[in-house]
This record gives structure tokens, C-alpha cells and sequence, in this order.
């Protein structure tokens, strides 16, 4: 237990892991966060974990923990987070194919595609979601609540409403050439990324 606590119990903390036999998923400890409750003898201290776990190939899941120790709520968090995953699909491997908005509560997020060399212009809760994600150029605002947890909810929640050419085309029964009006030959190759 004590060396669990030395490894990966730090604010920020990037840990990689290779269990699910070739999966290697990435986990981010977005926040920490100590809360004390009065009894008789004093206070008795537990930890809530908040944590990001992604492939870095497109799936991305977060999930929150309680517990007496650190290393306990973090274990819980990321097992959370691992069943929670979901995929989403990207442009050409590195950002998103439009601009969407998510709400979860107070929490307001803005997330833009952007073009290569851009980089990931986010802050805090939102970065560590990309970075796991995998998406290396994205410009996001958080415009309502600044809690870590309703920002992670509310960027998943747009996340989950990205879609493909590709998705679009086959709900409509189209070809991705027809949705942008040209040839087969014109349509951008973006359009088949999924």
C-alpha cells in the first residue's frame, strides 16, 4: 500500500499501464480533494479522487472515488473510469470533426476543432480529458461552473455528440461524397476517418 502511494498519488499525475493484455491505457489524477468529518474523538479524514483514463487512441473515460487513503480513492476513481469509457471519433487522428457544446449542471463547455500545429489551448479538467483522448490540436472554454467534476461531466457530455462523415452518411443512407456536394474524387479524406 505504501508503495501504491508513492507511485502515483501526486496532483497531476500521469501513470501508464498495460493490463488488459495490449491495451495500454493512460490515467489522469485531475483533483484531490480532502473532507473532514466531526465525531466525537476529532475528525476523521477521507479523500475523493477524480480521474481521466484514455488510450490516447480515441476512448476516453473518467470516474470518481471515496475513500480513508489516497492511493485507495485514486484505485476506485480509475476503475470507474475504465468502465465508463467511450470512443470518439477524430479527424485525420488529432482533432474533431466540428465544433460542439456540452452542459452538465452549472458546468458550459466550448470545444472547437483546430487546425494541425495548433496544439491543446485548454484549461485544467479539460486538458487532461484531451490528452488521454489522444486529440492533439483543440482550442475549449469553460464558460459556467470552475468544479472539476461538472467540467470533466460537461466535456464528456459533448464528447458523446461528436460524430463522423462517415456516422452521418450511413444514418442518412448516403455516400460521405454526397454530404459535401461533390465527386468521390473532390470529398476531402478527413470525410472516411472514423
Amino acid at each position: 500500500m505504501a508503495r501504491e502511494a508513492r507511485e502515483g498519488g501526486g496532483r497531476g499525475r500521469e501513470r501508464e499501464r498495460d493490463r488488459d493484455g495490449g491495451d495500454e491505457l493512460v490515467d489522469k489524477l485531475v483533483t484531490i480533494n480532502r473532507v473532514a468529518k466531526v465525531v466525537k474523538g476529532g475528525r476523521r479524514f477521507a479523500f475523493a479522487a477524480l480521474v481521466v483514463v484514455g488510450d490516447q487512441k480515441g476512448r476516453v473515460g473518467y470516474g470518481a472515488g471515496k475513500a480513508r487513503e489516497v492511493p485507495e480513492a485514486i484505485r476506485k476513481a480509475t476503475e470507474r473510469a475504465k468502465k465508463t469509457m467511450i470512443r470518439v471519433p477524430m479527424k485525420e487522428g488529432r482533432t474533431l470533426h466540428h465544433d460542439i457544446r456540452g452542459t452538465f449542471g452549472a458546468g458550459d463547455v466550448v470545444i472547437r476543432a483546430a487546425p494541425a500545429g495548433t496544439g491543446i489551448i485548454a484549461g485544467g479538467p479539460l486538458r487532461a480529458v484531451f490528452e488521454t483522448l489522444g486529440i492533439g490540436d483543440v482550442v475549449a472554454k469553460s464558460l459556467g461552473s470552475r468544479n472539476p467534476h461538472n467540467m470533466v461531466k460537461a466535456t464528456f457530455a459533448a464528447l458523446r455528440g461528436v460524430t463522423s462523415p462517415r456516422l452521418v452518411a450511413a444514418r442518412r443512407g448516403k455516400k460521405v461524397a454526397d454530404l459535401y456536394g461533390t465527386t468521390a474524387k473532390e470529398a476531402p479524406a478527413e470525410a472516411n476517418d472514423v
